[in-house]
């Protein structure tokens, strides 16, 4: 069994700043990327950003240079530096891992259970 949590949403006005985090822990055998998803009031579940277990980053054009994705594979632990947020940013955030869990041949992709930012002044 693998659980995902995610930690740091909350209520922030525009221009303010957030962070959250996120841990995996269980059956893992290893993790190719890890990253964050958004899904905002009555839209589709978009990626805003992954990191793999290579070092590189990725980001959905429109939080380049407000976001930032970091942390530590190896330890299981993704975070999202979120500056600059904006009403647009509201949503549901999802933490995501694509892992080894040992019960299939590939990779399988976990999901947190989503932590809520809301952008509002």
């Amino acid at each position: 069994q693998v659980q995902l949590v995610e930690s740091g949403g909350g209520l922030v006005q525009p221009g303010g700043s957030l962070r959250l985090s996120c841990v995996a822990s269980g059956s893992i055998f290893g993790i190719n990327a890890m990253g964050w998803y958004r899904q905002p009031p009555g839209k589709h579940r978009e990626l805003v950003a992954f990191m793999t277990s290579g070092g590189s980053r990725n980001y959905v054009d429109s939080v380049k240079g407000r976001f930032t994705i970091s942390g530590d594979i190896a330890k299981n632990t993704v975070y999202l530096q979120m500056n600059s947020l904006k009403p647009g940013d509201t949503a549901i955030y999802y933490c995501n891992a694509m892992l080894y869990d040992g019960r299939s041949p590939g990779e399988s992709h976990y999901w947190g259970q989503g932590t809520q930012v809301t952008v509002s002044s």
